[in-house]
């Protein structure tokens, strides 16, 4: 089984495109959707409903909005109870298509050949942004590699949320940390990034095309919200810990 894991915000808009480009990935796979909606105050949940087939999905709901990482660690809790068999898959993107489907394939190949973690990497040689502001360029491109220097990650692109996880990595992360992910924010990625790798998993990077241009509405990330949070991270020393 492969799983998608999407985290949900006030997507109303964007669903519709989601539900049809992911319909047409992995030919022949058995898919399911798990959608954690993060008490969204427009129709997403109606429109979920309406856009993926019935029975194909599951949707988390929660009774107050708590941040993307709240979204994926109660999305991942629900996999690793769900799942049955070592060889399930967890894809995790964004709501808003902005993330380039046209890899998924590459990147499900190397998840099959024993990379237990697989980062979609704008970093990475190839990859890059289709239209984004030069502010939110900055931002990434400091935070990349100050959490790269402090915390000895030889990955460069630690925050995307556009990845392939084993569903037994997730399983291990949840037995070594009692909780798979602390962190409500968007700094959620690189918590679990760094807990995948202090628990020796191999990780290999594919480069890819944010598609800003794909999306309805604006992004969801407030900027200097997640700067704060940013700078939280790096100031505590939990993680820095081997």
């Amino acid at each position: 089984m492969i799983y998608f894991l999407v985290p949900v915000f006030n997507e109303e808009e964007n669903i519709p495109m989601l539900a049809e480009t992911l319909s047409g990935v992995l030919p022949g796979k058995e898919k399911f959707y798990v959608i954690a909606d993060d008490c969204s105050s427009d129709n997403s949940v109606a429109s979920i409903e309406a856009s993926f087939p019935p029975g194909s999905f599951h949707v988390i709901t929660k009774p107050f909005n708590a941040g993307p990482g709240d979204s994926f660690n109660l999305g991942f809790e629900w996999i690793i109870r769900h799942s049955v068999s070592p060889e399930d898959r967890i894809i995790t993107l964004e709501a808003d298509n902005t993330s380039d489907l046209s890899i998924l394939e590459k990147m499900y190949e190397h998840s099959v050949s024993g990379h237990e973690l697989v980062l979609a990497s704008v970093y990475a040689e190839g990859g890059g942004f289709e239209r984004t502001s030069f502010i939110r360029k900055l931002i990434s491109f400091v935070a990349n590699v100050s959490l790269r220097l402090i915390f000895d990650v030889r990955v460069l692109t630690l925050s995307s949320f556009y990845r392939i996880y084993h569903v037994e990595l997730i399983s291990k992360i949840k037995a070594r940390y009692g909780t798979i992910i602390t962190e409500n924010g968007f700094i959620c990625m690189v918590e679990i990034l760094i807990k995948a790798i202090r628990l020796k998993a191999r990780v290999i990077e594919v480069p890819t095309t944010l598609l800003s241009g794909r999306r309805k509405g604006k992004s969801k990330m407030k900027i200097i919200p997640t700067m704060l949070n940013y700078i939280g991270f790096l100031t505590r020393p939990k993680f820095r810990k081997k």
